[in-house]
């Protein structure tokens, strides 16, 4: 075992401890409206520290408590962008996809899972993913937590930033001309 201290990542758990070994069963779970930068820093993070990914993504419902909900992408174009992605980035045989009907989803039931990877401001979900698994005696999850990936401005990258026009989904600045009247 040895402590994850690295560039952008951190553990988080009763002794803040990962496996050297890849993890058989990695949870992460989002959104992932306008699939950008920082989502697929985490993905990408998911899929080093795990053999198989389970990837929980928000209903049509769940969305609904978001601002700006009636403009996030319906649950099939989000779907299927991220299918896209992750054929594209060759991990098509290492994931599965299962809606998230609330903010907890499998990783409460799932005894198989051992990591889960989230950003720091996701975080406070997966340790009240922990304490169910505590409560119904399944084994603790890992916490591996990412630092939120800056856009150019040295602010989060965010969906919200994206669909209000404010950076694309690089973190690249989105310039609006001004025009005086």
């Amino acid at each position: 075992m040895v402590k994850l201290f690295q560039q952008n990542i951190r553990a988080r758990n009763e002794d803040c401890v990962l496996s050297e070994e890849p993890y058989d069963w990695v949870a992460i779970g989002g959104t992932f409206d306008r699939l950008h930068k920082g989502h697929k820093t985490l993905l990408r993070r998911a899929f080093e520290l795990g053999k198989k990914v389970l990837i929980g993504l928000t209903t049509q419902d769940m969305v609904k408590h978001k601002p700006d909900w009636e403009i996030i992408a319906s649950y099939d174009n989000r779907i299927s962008e991220l299918e896209k992605w992750l054929e594209d980035e060759c991990y098509s045989d290492r994931y599965i996809i299962r809606p998230l009907h609330n903010k907890f989803g499998p990783a409460i039931t799932m005894p198989e899972l051992q990591l889960i990877v989230v950003s720091e401001e996701t975080c406070p979900v997966a340790k009240e993913i922990n304490e169910i698994r505590r409560e119904h005696k399944l084994p603790l999850l890992h916490i591996a937590v990412l630092t939120m990936v800056m856009a150019e401005d040295q602010i989060s990258i965010s969906s919200t930033r994206i669909r209000a026009g404010q950076i694309d989904r690089d973190g690249r600045l989105i310039y609006h001309e001004v025009t005086a009247h």
